[in-house]
């Protein structure tokens, strides 16, 4: 079925009515895909609906859950909390693409945030947006698929379809064109463009999201079960927080942790170019930026709340998974860095994962090592997919969310990125040479094209590690042993024992080239782990490199 909007009611409501657009997967497909039962479902049940609420920008290690205390009521008290969830890239696109792909970067190919770097590109469309978890829900499961907000930075680019563009898999449509926006907005609804200005009742973004959500859930059909992807712009700048909230959080400062505005002593060149200490101007501007960021949330925690009690009312809440994270985390003033993300460190690549959902106990905590490309494979699994049919990367967590014992689980994830930089002199910093990016505020920079890194983040009973190497001149590596270095301050990659290093290097390799199960072998602290020193090198006797993507595709 396809929802399309029609005017209706209250200011800033589309009411919805269902339009046919395409029928329902018949059974014999149903059947043969393996998708009428998820695992402990009871004979003649019905499907489990599943809700993923996606924000931008939201950091897990300075308190960006503070805000959000009805959402830690709703979803995190009324089950579990992963306490070290990750994304395989710092940055919106990829680990978006990650998200709905269920993959790494270099198996998606979206290295950034641009066209060119393959972000909702036409060759995105083509060989990824088909075989994505929403796109098998619908056609292989016969989920009612509904998305609402932020996709992919690029969306609606002109030179990739524009607007008119709705990727395969969505019953509904109802998505932001490129980044993330308050007011002022162009909305794609199945392919029709519709502006939004800037009265706060009917056009603010967050609250706009919630209306339809809420009306999606009042119109949808009751013979499917149904998916829904709510992907606000909150906390993303432009920070622009609703009327209501725009004084609150008055005494909230940024974090004063011990790497807040210090020098990165032995880190790469891009962070130890920042000025030290910051100008009383720059940490103005990212406290200034930290509270604002928190009052956009607190519209985000009202989302959550209209959206859960409006399942309840509706009968669906017990049988409804859902999922609340975020693309990726955020610093504000961490190692002199003021704001941004796409660093290497827990900051930036740490975010907040609460599920809640039929079979998952209240109250839980799982320290167990998580991605985000394991959400695609967990909601395929709770739909009763058989993910041996996916190429996906990453793993289901539906054991982990129902309280499986002796789990056999991964140590190690893979963490990548390409970094971004002009190829001409920033004319606000005309001193800085081309090659550097996102120089603000005071020109400091955050990204440069060297800013290209890959990594591999440990966790075991007795080691929490993470391993890093550039690909630059200096093949620059950095090592954190977070047990003793929580705030990752201390470079220990030539202190370290050499054995150890030797297999995070080759271990990293083997991430860097692994699709599918082969990104789930054991890793360097697991007893499966098998390490040959010979496969460090090559046929001519040198030490192998890392394999960095040079190009998109």
């Amino acid at each position: 079925m396809r929802l399309l909007p029609v005017a209706s009611g209250g200011p800033g409501r589309d009411s919805l009515r269902l339009l046919p657009a395409c029928s329902p997967a018949p059974l014999l497909l149903l059947l043969l895909s393996g998708c009428l039962g998820a695992p402990g479902l009871a004979a003649g049940s019905r499907r489990p609906n599943v809700v993923l609420l996606l924000t931008d920008d939201q950091d897990e290690v300075l308190g960006g859950m503070t805000p959000l205390k009805k959402t830690k009521a709703l979803i995190g008290e009324m089950g579990m909390t992963f306490s070290s969830a990750y994304v395989p890239s710092a940055l919106c696109c990829p680990s978006r693409a990650s998200i709905l792909t269920g993959k790494y970067p270099h198996n998606h190919h979206v290295v950034n945030n641009t066209l060119e770097g393959n972000c909702s590109s036409t060759s995105w469309q083509k060989t990824q947006e088909p075989n994505t978890f929403p796109a098998i829900l619908r056609s292989m499961c016969g989920y009612q698929t509904f998305f609402a907000g932020k996709y992919l930075n690029e969306y609606g680019s002109l030179d990739a379809g524009g607007l008119e563009h709705v990727p395969l898999g969505w019953s509904y449509w109802y998505a932001l064109e490129k980044n993330s926006k308050y007011y002022n907005y162009t909305l794609s609804i199945n392919g029709k463009a519709r502006k939004h200005g800037e009265n706060y009742s009917v056009d603010y973004l967050t609250d706009v999201l919630a209306n339809v959500s809420l009306d999606f859930l009042d119109y949808k059909s009751n013979f499917e079960p149904f998916f829904m992807m709510i992907s606000t712009p909150a906390p993303h700048s432009p920070w622009t927080a609703a009327p209501q909230y725009q004084k609150t959080f008055q005494n909230v400062f940024a974090p004063r942790n011990k790497n807040f505005n210090i020098h990165g002593m032995n880190k790469h060149w891009l962070i130890r170019q920042a000025k030290t200490p910051m100008t009383n101007s720059s940490i103005q501007y990212l406290d200034n930026a930290f509270r604002k960021r928190w009052q956009t949330l607190l519209s985000v925690d009202d989302l959550v709340e209209k959206l859960i009690k409006r399942l309840e009312f509706t009968g669906e809440l017990n049988n409804t998974y859902i999922f609340f994270t975020s693309d990726n985390g955020y610093h504000t003033g961490q190692f002199s860095l003021p704001i941004d993300k796409r660093q290497l460190y827990e900051f930036d690549i740490k975010v907040p994962l609460l599920v809640r959902g039929p079979g998952i106990k209240p109250n839980q905590t799982s320290k167990m090592l998580v991605a985000n490309i394991d959400l695609g494979p967990t909601i395929l699994d709770i739909a009763g997919y058989n993910l041996n049919k996916t190429q996906m990367d990453g793993m289901s967590l539906l054991p982990i969310l129902r309280g499986g014992s002796n789990l056999t689980w991964r140590s190690d994830i893979l963490v990548e990125y390409q970094g971004e930089g002009r190829n001409v002199t920033d004319p606000t910093c005309p001193s800085l040479s081309p090659g550097v990016s996102q120089c603000f505020p005071d020109c400091i920079c955050e990204d440069a094209y060297n800013n290209t890194y890959a990594c591999v983040r440990m966790m075991s009973a007795l080691w929490n590690l993470q391993y890093c190497e550039f690909d630059d001149q200096e093949t620059f590596v950095e090592v954190y042993n977070l047990t003793a270095d929580p705030d990752q301050i201390t470079n220990i990659a030539k202190s370290i024992d050499p054995e150890l290093l030797g297999k995070m290097n080759y271990r990293l390799m083997m991430l860097q080239s692994c699709s599918g199960p082969t990104c789930r072998t054991p890793g360097v602290f697991d007893p499966g782990y098998r390490f040959d020193p010979r496969l460090m090198f090559s046929n001519h006797g040198s030490i192998r490199t890392r394999r960095f993507s040079k190009r998109p595709l």
